[in-house]
């Protein structure tokens, strides 16, 4: 247990680090080793996002406030009732052909719980962090974004991570 904590520990420093550093792009695989464990979803009370134009749904902090929706029909954005530069955000798009090409360019590096597989993007800039998946299915593409401030951003990772994992399409 002690050396999981040092390594957890080294992985927030390296975290600071890199967020202190304008620009930095990339994806922080010892953040989901050493935070997954000590998050609870049991302690928070969820409501469901579903969308019935493309089939998809997502779980939110059911204190969170939703913006206003879009015309036409994409997706929702959930704001931090803590925090309203805390945000979540689906939605989902045809996809156009030539797109097709440079999707393939990109391994999937994340699956959900439903087992659909998919890119998992994490920037870390400033002044705002984000976590984006990016899931294709036929011709649609469907996104999940988590987005901060940077330095809050190691807060709500676990929580953007768990969404993402809970994120479902539906079969059709």
């Amino acid at each position: 247990m002690g050396t999981a904590n040092k390594i957890c520990s080294l992985g927030r420093r390296i975290y600071r680090f890199a967020a202190s550093v304008s620009g930095v792009i990339a994806l922080f695989i010892i953040l989901w080793g050493c935070t997954a464990n000590d998050f609870n979803a049991r302690a928070i009370a969820w409501k469901t996002y579903s969308n019935s134009r493309y089939g998809f749904e997502f779980p939110y902090p059911s204190n969170w406030t939703s913006l206003a929706a879009p015309a036409n029909d994409d997706g929702m954005a959930f704001i931090s009732s803590q925090d309203n530069s805390v945000e979540i955000r689906g939605w989902a798009s045809q996809q156009l052909p030539n797109d097709q090409e440079s999707v393939k360019k990109i391994k999937s590096n994340f699956k959900t719980a439903q087992g659909v597989s998919g890119v998992m993007v994490v920037e870390v800039e400033e002044p705002v962090s984000s976590m984006t998946l990016t899931l294709t299915q036929s011709q649609v593409k469907y996104y999940l974004q988590g987005r901060s401030k940077s330095q809050k951003f190691q807060d709500y990772y676990r929580l953007f991570y768990y969404i993402a994992q809970q994120y479902r399409i539906s079969k059709s």
